[in-house]
């Protein structure tokens, strides 16, 4: 896919979203229904996923632009879990794909247990028992995409959770996080290998780490475009040196986030192991949070934490994300143990293969 092709797609989400303002979400407005709506329409909810599954065709590279022209527009809906992590889960389960304008979600957190209904070769029916907690948008998704543990090892089931009641939790963002009950629950699914599943939990720290990296790409030029426009003692903010390396500091904080983001996408485009160059691209994004985000607050004052201006709908985010799909700590732990695998000659090797 050429660069140009990437410009088209990002331009085309920008100009649906000059139409959807962001707005602070709560219980009784949890997600833009109508931004969602209009993406439907113009088919790029089903965008990276192939047409003979019902999907709008194009490459991964086009899913990664539309989850990042999003995510730097603050958009409330749930096109990362969807194209980057629930459906091509599904499609490598061998499941049948979601209709792409309903809502699909993911949840590799809590304790559900699965229980074949028949043999559990290849795609079949599973009951599941158990409590998924932590979905990203519960209550809004149509269909949700259970990683469960099961005796024969793990399963992706496909449940139907239009109407299924769930808890009304949400994150620093106000973006739904709730939990669902799964008692008896009879599910399309498929046993997955402990590879498998680890890189499904990879997928989604990944898109988290794209969500992350477009939105502090945005929280920098806004506090550059502040730094610039306002005045103190006469002069530009941007000209006091002390606001410029704080500047740096936030240029450099992004420039590595956004670096190790595209080794990671580039990984899967190659086809290989998921697992190390995700978690690198998680933690970094994870920390850059502290540092721009801060940094944004500080530059901007007073005026960026009052509700009405447009700073705390990317930072308040960025704050949640960060937490989710697996902490710092977490991935960390993955990266180190990954790392040290071939022990002290494979060091070096394994580095270079993540960055």
């Amino acid at each position: 896919m050429t660069s140009s092709d990437v410009d088209l797609v990002v331009e085309t989400v920008r100009d649906i979203l000059t139409k959807f303002e962001p707005f602070v979400l709560t219980a009784e407005r949890p997600w833009d229904a109508g931004l969602w709506s209009a993406l439907a329409a113009a088919g790029l909810t089903g965008v990276g996923l192939p047409e003979e599954a019902g999907g709008s065709g194009g490459e991964l590279a086009d899913a990664v632009a539309i989850v990042g022209a999003l995510a730097a527009g603050a958009a409330a809906v749930p096109v990362a879990e969807q194209l980057l992590v629930a459906a091509p889960a599904v499609l490598a389960a061998g499941l049948d794909l979601p209709a792409p304008e309903e809502p699909l979600s993911v949840a590799v957190d809590g304790a559900v247990t699965a229980e074949p209904r028949d043999d559990g070769d290849g795609p079949g029916s599973w009951t599941l028992t158990g409590t998924a907690t932590d979905v990203a948008w519960a209550g809004v998704a149509q269909h949700l995409a259970v990683l469960a543990t099961s005796a024969v090892g793990p399963v992706l089931a496909l449940v139907d959770v239009a109407g299924r009641e769930t808890t009304h939790a949400a994150n620093l963002a106000g973006e739904p996080r709730g939990s669902f009950v799964l008692q008896g629950v009879t599910a399309a699914g498929a046993l997955l290998t402990d590879a498998q599943a680890e890189q499904l939990r990879a997928r989604y720290a990944l898109a988290r780490a794209v969500q992350l990296s477009a939105a502090l790409q945005q929280v920098l030029a806004w506090t550059v475009h502040h730094a610039g426009e306002r005045h103190q003692f006469g002069r530009p903010l941007g000209k006091f040196q002390a606001i410029q390396m704080e500047l740096a500091e936030m240029a450099g904080e992004v420039t590595a986030v956004a670096a190790l983001v595209d080794a990671a996408v580039q990984a899967v485009e190659r086809g290989e192991s998921l697992v190390l160059a995700a978690a690198a691209a998680k933690v970094r994004a994870g920390a850059a949070v502290e540092v721009v985000a801060r940094l944004a607050h500080q530059v901007h004052g007073a005026i960026g934490f009052t509700q009405e201006h447009r700073l705390h709908h990317l930072t308040r985010r960025c704050w949640s994300w960060r937490d989710e799909a697996g902490t710092e700590t977490a991935w960390a732990r993955v990266l180190g143990a990954g790392l040290l695998a071939d022990g002290p000659d494979g060091l070096w090797p394994a580095l270079t293969r993540v960055v």
